[in-house]
């Protein structure tokens, strides 16, 4: 039995406790309604170990530290990045599922033309996370020649001798691979993988030749010896790793790759849901520890708003639909 006591206060003190419950009604409902109340999954679309992992991971991190609530990487890997993009273009609109594409999803459209999602209508623009030159890297055990002159050498010598692993079919890696073969009148067998992780450990294990990769996912090994770095694309050195010539001082200066890493969310996410998904993201970015990581690899984290990241995208779409027209690229 509950034995209840009356309330003896005045009318004018039961009016001021109506008015506080009432004021604290909203006040608790933006606190449960606030983003984020659980922890939020970020599709990755290749395996672990490759470059969208190296910098997913400790932006997760980052993310979980400050915000409190756990930022969770479910890697999706397969069809060149497309299958994870698929997973998450599907995903509840909700802010609790974002996705981290990267250049390759802005090169996918040309290749894959019975796509199920678009990367430019089923996604809203968040962050562009992180842009990396690629770099050409090979086995020390498999290509013995020490520097790129000798090793172009070898190669216009020996037309088919090397292979070289990619990201898979479509991936910046492949086409980028295509693209020096055209640039440099050389022939190298194109050995695709379900991700850069296990194209990155096959040309460790000298299962490999050589690869076209980005440098966040490069730089370890190059720095532990277990690859070698001989050309890093585009027209200047990387202040990470200042040794490496760049492409143009090496006679091919519009051999331009970067790749690029961006987190996006399903269309129908709540506007402001958006918002503070960008600006956490960004508080998380511009942590010590992940300022750290990203110079460590030779990356550098954007500046762009949503919009001219969704400008950047659109750009590049059209850009990489000239590049495979050109390279006559094909999915192998």
């Amino acid at each position: 039995m509950t034995t209840s006591f009356p309330f003896r206060g005045t009318r004018r003190d039961i009016l001021r406790l109506a008015a506080a419950g009432l004021a604290a009604g909203p006040l608790l409902g933006q606190a449960q309604s606030g983003w984020p109340v659980k922890p939020v999954t970020v599709v990755v679309p290749f395996p672990a170990g490759g470059g969208t992992d190296a910098f997913a991971r400790p932006l997760s991190a980052s993310f979980s530290r400050l915000t409190g609530k756990q930022l969770i990487i479910d890697n999706r890997g397969g069809a060149g990045g497309t299958l994870g993009a698929s997973i998450a273009a599907k995903a509840q609109p909700d802010g609790y599922t974002l996705f981290m594409g990267a250049v390759h999803h802005t090169i996918a459209p040309s290749m894959y033309p019975r796509l199920d999602y678009d990367i430019e209508k089923d996604f809203v623009p968040l962050v562009l996370v992180a842009t990396v030159p690629q770099v050409l890297v090979v086995n020390p055990k498999k290509v013995t020649e020490s520097d790129f002159k000798s090793f172009l050498e070898m190669l216009r010598k020996n037309p088919g001798r090397l292979n070289y692993g990619s990201a898979g079919s479509g991936t910046s890696h492949h086409l980028a691979g295509e693209l020096f073969k055209q640039q440099t009148n050389t022939f190298i067998t194109h050995i695709p993988y379900r991700g850069a992780g296990p194209a990155l450990q096959d040309l460790i294990a000298g299962n490999v030749d050589m690869m076209f990769d980005g440098l966040g996912s490069s730089a370890a090994h190059i720095k532990g010896g277990r690859i070698k770095a001989l050309m890093v694309a585009g027209s200047k050195r990387n202040a990470a790793f200042p040794d490496v010539p760049c492409a143009a001082e090496l006679g091919l200066p519009d051999y331009t790759v970067q790749t690029w890493y961006g987190i996006w969310a399903p269309k129908g996410t709540p506007a402001e849901v958006q918002a503070r998904a960008v600006d956490e993201i960004r508080k998380a970015g511009n942590t010590p520890e992940a300022k750290a990581v990203w110079a460590n690899q030779g990356a550098e984290f954007s500046s762009m708003t949503p919009q001219q990241f969704g400008q950047f995208v659109s750009a590049e779409v059209k850009r990489w639909t000239q590049v495979v027209k050109l390279s006559g690229a094909k999915l192998d």
